[in-house]
């Protein structure tokens, strides 16, 4: 749905975005990571048409990025920006127009998600008068009323308290379901692995890192296990695996081990059985929050 060709963006003498290409696939949820001020907003910003790249393109659905396509997208900022002192009924209707909705239709989707969204009497309520994770909840619906083929999120969840942010996860699902390609920007790695089917790091402006989250934690397996044991062996004896850490739990002992070249969790286990009693072998795979850190500490 969504390709993005060697684009490099500057302000002033700082390159925020340095030759970065991505493609998003049509009808998945995209995850768009990095550290503060890696660059992700920039290219939000550059997809978005409120900035223009200095170098490469941008492909939506096979056309070259332009000012029809603004329909087409949803876009939630992280910094938002709704009209404080205008009634919120008001405020959707009048952002719903702007995306092309027709007064009835928009009025008619405005209803539907008040009441889903449990805001059914916001209407004459002013931005002002609500608390932040309220004003988020305004500006999701806006985000969504027009019913976009492409959503973008910039850091959703900032703000929310963990009932509300369960709510806009489950609608970001939902979404998803019925065919909406998302796009989830975040430095926040809690919910990445949940919601997005694939990734891209972005780091100091350039792309370090891209590819499906299954196939990504795969490739950072390192033979590391956990191991579980109810008596204690000799240690020194052993030859298929190294020791890394070790700590007394209920049952006994558990072991975090990392096995040795050409050895695998079978000659593990037949090494052991004689020697032990073995209650759990399980192999340690990176959380995509461990493998954001290893990646950005090796580049700093």
């Amino acid at each position: 749905m969504l390709k993005v060709n060697h684009i490099v963006k500057e302000y002033a003498k700082h390159r925020a975005l340095d030759d970065v290409s991505l493609e998003v696939e049509r009808g998945s949820i995209f995850g768009l990571l990095g550290p503060n001020g890696a660059g992700k907003t920039s290219l939000i910003r550059i997809i978005n048409q409120i900035t223009a790249p200095d170098e490469g393109e941008i492909i939506f659905n096979g056309e070259k990025l332009n000012q029809s396509h603004i329909s087409k997208i949803g876009y939630l900022p992280e910094e938002r920006g709704l009209y404080k002192k205008m009634e919120i009924g008001e405020q959707m209707l009048y952002l719903a127009q702007l995306k092309g909705l027709s007064k009835s239709e928009a009025i008619k989707r405005i209803k539907f998600w008040f009441e889903k969204m449990g805001m059914q009497d916001w209407w004459k309520k002013k931005v002002e008068d609500l608390s932040k994770g309220m004003q988020q909840k305004v500006q999701f619906v806006a985000t969504v009323l027009h019913e976009p083929e492409l959503i973008i999120l910039d850091e959703p969840f900032s703000g929310f308290d963990p009932i509300n942010a369960e709510i806009i996860k489950d609608e970001i699902l939902e979404l998803n379901k019925k065919g909406s390609t998302i796009i989830f920007s975040t430095h926040r790695m809690e919910s990445v692995e949940l919601l997005c089917d694939h990734i891209a790091l972005i780091h100091k402006s350039h792309k370090i890192l891209d590819g499906s989250v299954k196939s990504i934690k795969d490739a950072y397996r390192n033979n590391t296990f956990h191991l579980k044991i109810n008596r204690p062996f000799d240690l020194a004896t052993v030859k298929t695996f190294e020791l890394l850490n070790a700590s007394q739990i209920d049952e006994g002992e558990q072991l975090t081990i990392k096995l040795l070249n050409g050895f695998t969790t079978n000659d593990v286990l037949q090494e052991l059985i004689p020697k032990t009693g073995i209650l759990f072998l399980d192999e340690v795979i990176p959380s995509i929050n461990e493998i954001f850190i290893q990646k950005v500490k090796q580049l700093n």
